[in-house]
């Protein structure tokens, strides 16, 4: 992982390697993330749904967490999508909690790299801004960190045991 930071924004540049192609984690993660994440993220995501949009440029999905969580909801825009080289961007709109208290905005852009004999590279990069006054603190860049790349080791796994999906 590497941070950078200066007056403005802080970066995290994080990636990890897969057995799973790339073509299969864009098409899983990005593309139908709002029917797998739920189903298999059970324990944390309730549902996905369109909020505007059908999954391309400028489409507005809304994560609805399980209850007792530390968060409700987020919504988040997509702001680059490009299904030929598995890349996607996307800004996160509203929501509860650490988002919308601290934040003053959080980007994602994840790229799917060939890696190995028909693995991938998952690039992550996030940049964010606290709103003014907020100090982020080693806690809640982990907490950035940690939530993308469990829930990307989760769908790793099922699409290894279930080679056929997303094929």
């Amino acid at each position: 992982m590497i941070i950078t930071m200066d007056e403005n924004t802080t970066r995290v540049t994080q990636s990890f390697v897969t057995q799973v192609s790339p073509s299969r984690m864009f098409k899983a993660l990005i593309l139908d993330s709002h029917n797998i994440c739920p189903r298999l993220l059970f324990s944390s995501i309730k549902s996905i749904e369109y909020f505007e949009g059908d999954g391309d440029v400028g489409t507005i999905k809304q994560i609805n967490y399980i209850e007792g969580g530390e968060i409700r909801y987020t919504k988040h825009r997509v702001d680059a999508l490009d299904k030929e080289k598995f890349m996607c961007k996307y800004r996160f709109i509203e929501g509860d909690g650490f988002i919308d208290s601290m934040l003053e905005f959080l980007t994602h852009e994840i790229k799917f790299e060939g890696y190995g004999q028909g693995g991938c590279v998952c690039k992550i990069t996030c940049d964010f801004k606290a709103k003014e006054g907020v100090e982020i603190k080693g806690i809640d860049i982990e907490l950035v960190k940690h939530k993308p790349l469990g829930m990307y080791e989760v769908v790793e796994a099922h699409l290894k045991a279930y080679p056929q999906l997303y094929a």
